[in-house]
């Protein structure tokens, strides 16, 4: 097939959307010095580079940033509407690509994925999990799933689940020999597993609550990391405290190999919010996934809003 502009913006999005030029040859079936080659074409033919090389990374330029925002949506609903036309008549086909959190997979992928796939089977779903607060114009997403404090800026944001804690835990064996925290500040005594943001590098405080009090406290440990699901296993072995949301832990809650700490002062946060660019037309894959959501999972009802920003 004879190289197109079309042919090559195509081949462009896929690496912007992976930031990898191995990724996305072996998503589009060439090699990946072909298609290095296209995308060099297309930007001497735009007279401005599209993405910075180096050889351990690949980055988008604000030219191939503003192509990917104005050009992405266009061409994804053009190869959905050649999908659709092969299709029969009434069924559902397309791609969703969602980028959302760890905390996100217990609301999300047992209640949701498979009976959404059960209703729409021709429809493919990409599911990335990262801790990370992803781009989703620049990075090729349809679609993100955060909790309200980390929601993009103008995006349109629909609640997807309703308001649950965050909670401290502490294995019996741990609180035996260390004690158990009655206030807050007690936690800056103890070890507390803390968590490494993986977009700025920092240690989060533990947000506490009661009332209309509130506590964030620079807690420390001798365990950091960017995946609150490593706490768990640590915390039962009796290493520390873990600061998780309470529907991680029923299990172990229940079996009595964690305990609830300082409960009185658990956080709440609004709930989880499926969010998308406002100014992009809404796929009708999307469209489906937003509407199946708020029939299963059935939270408070709350009409869209855009986000002005923090």
């Amino acid at each position: 097939m004879a190289l197109t502009p079309l042919n090559a913006l195509h081949q462009f999005l896929a690496v912007a959307r992976h930031r990898s030029f191995a990724a996305a040859a072996a998503e589009l079936g060439v090699s990946a010095s072909a298609l290095s080659h296209t995308v060099r074409q297309l930007e001497e033919r735009l007279g401005v580079p599209l993405l910075s090389r180096t050889t351990r990374s690949v980055a988008v330029t604000a030219a191939g940033r503003r192509l990917v925002e104005q050009a992405g949506p266009g061409v994804a609903q053009a190869l959905g509407a050649l999908k659709d036309a092969s299709s029969r008549p009434g069924t559902l086909t397309g791609a969703l690509r969602l980028t959302l959190p760890a905390t996100a997979l217990p609301f999300v992928l047992t209640p949701l994925v498979a009976s959404f796939r059960e209703r729409h089977p021709q429809v493919e779903l990409d599911l990335v999990v990262e801790s990370r607060k992803a781009d989703i114009v620049a990075e090729g997403f349809d679609a993100g799933i955060r909790l309200e404090e980390y929601l993009e800026r103008d995006m349109v944001a629909v609640r997807i689940a309703p308001a649950f804690r965050f909670i401290v835990v502490g294995a019996p064996e741990y609180l035996e020999r260390h004690g158990t925290p009655v206030k807050p500040k007690d936690l800056l005594q103890h070890d507390c597993f803390t968590y490494r943001s993986s977009n700025t590098g920092a240690l989060l405080p533990w947000d506490l609550e009661k009332g209309s009090r509130t506590w964030r406290l620079p807690v420390r440990g001798t365990v950091t990391t960017n995946d609150e699901r490593v706490w768990l296993g640590l915390a039962e072995a009796g290493l520390g405290l873990a600061y998780v949301l309470e529907s991680q832990v029923e299990a172990q809650l229940k079996a009595g190999t964690l305990r609830r700490v300082l409960e009185e002062y658990a956080a709440s946060v609004p709930g989880l919010f499926l969010y998308f660019p406002g100014r992009a037309q809404v796929s009708p894959a999307l469209r489906a996934f937003l509407e199946h959501a708020r029939q299963v999972l059935t939270p408070p009802p709350t009409p869209p809003s855009r986000r002005k920003g923090r």
